[in-house]
């Protein structure tokens, strides 16, 4: 399905390939995010206003990933949420996970110090589950070369799951009720100021998980739970809630309204059919992924001098397409890289 992307809804884009590692907001995100700021600025915004934008966005982010919005937790980053997801378990636990896995969805882990963190492969890491495995953790997506996890294959093993969909979320569709745990930062392919983040939580799981980082915003009345020591926590995931950073999610909610609205099935298309255009035109098998990860000697060098915007990430040169990018943008980089 073609994607009708309208020059007005991106000031960037062009020349823009590193979503993977911060997305460009549509116009919508910014002007409500300009319209709160100046606001802000007057002195005309007040601390519980910023609360619609945050259900706006919890909603949205539910309707994107196919669960109810009562399981849905929001943050500030993703590694605040693995650890409460690592601090659940018993000493000794046994938890797989991939070898070469962003540190973030590993660390709370390994900090414990007392469980049994075994890693492998990504390819074999459901083979790796066994009956002793506590809980299989990792990315939809990986953010060194985009590879995807077999996923079906993950959650057929029967373990517990926390999958992060951070390099996933927006461009690839996703049914987080398949798995006990998710984990997403929205500032990359969900086009969100950074300083957002969400976790998704089965019901039959809540009650396993200690919200060690309660707040008051975690309370079924939040700005009734400023006060005092009576336990008055929500009851769904928002007990696991972080005190919201207000303007990020100001920005959050109207872009994944825009998502939304676009379709993630378009989305996705759009996305992994330029980056498959590239791979194709570069001598590379297809890989189903937004993004692609070049192994040339100098391919970063040449990039940058050609005014494409991309990282290195594990040597590699990494690239990434998402609404704002169109076919010039291979013929750029092929251009490029010779």
């Amino acid at each position: 399905m073609a994607v009708q992307v309208h020059a007005s809804d991106f000031l960037g884009g062009p020349g823009y390939l590193n979503s993977a590692s911060v997305g460009l907001p549509p116009r919508s995100a910014r002007e409500e995010l300009a319209g709160a700021t100046e606001r802000w600025h007057k002195g005309r915004i007040q601390p519980p206003e910023f609360d619609q934008w945050v259900e706006r966005a919890r909603s949205s982010f539910a309707r994107i990933n196919g669960v109810d919005p009562a399981t849905v937790a929001i943050g500030a980053n993703v590694s605040s949420f693995v650890g409460l997801v690592a601090g659940s378990l018993p000493r000794g636990a046994r938890v797989v996970g991939y070898r070469g896995e962003f540190s973030s969805l590993l660390f709370p882990f390994m900090a414990r110090g007392d469980l049994d963190v075994h890693l492998v492969e990504l390819e074999e890491l459901a083979g790796a589950v066994d009956a002793r495995t506590a809980l299989a953790v990792v990315s939809a997506a990986q953010s060194s070369d985009g590879r995807l996890a077999a996923l079906d294959d993950i959650a057929a093993t029967g373990a517990r799951t926390l999958v992060d969909t951070t390099q996933a979320a927006g461009w690839l569709a996703l049914d987080a009720s398949r798995f006990d745990y998710t984990v997403c930062a929205a500032y990359k392919w969900l086009l969100s100021p950074r300083g957002t983040a969400f976790m998704t939580v089965r019901p039959e799981r809540m009650d396993e998980l200690v919200p060690a980082a309660a707040g008051w915003y975690a309370g079924e009345l939040p700005w009734e739970s400023v006060y005092g020591p009576e336990m008055r926590l929500a009851a769904g995931a928002r007990r696991f809630d972080l005190s919201p950073s207000w303007l990020s999610w100001v920005g959050t909610a109207p872009a994944l309204e825009y998502l939304e609205h676009t379709g993630i099935e378009a989305v996705h298309a759009h996305d992994v059919g330029l980056a498959d255009a590239l791979r194709e035109r570069l001598h590379m098998p297809p890989a189903g992924s937004a993004i692609v990860s070049v192994d040339r000697p100098g391919a970063a060098e040449r990039l940058a001098e050609a005014g494409i915007v991309a990282a290195v990430r594990d040597g590699r040169a990494r690239v990434g397409f998402h609404l704002y990018n169109t076919a010039s943008d291979v013929d750029a980089v092929v251009a490029a890289l010779g």
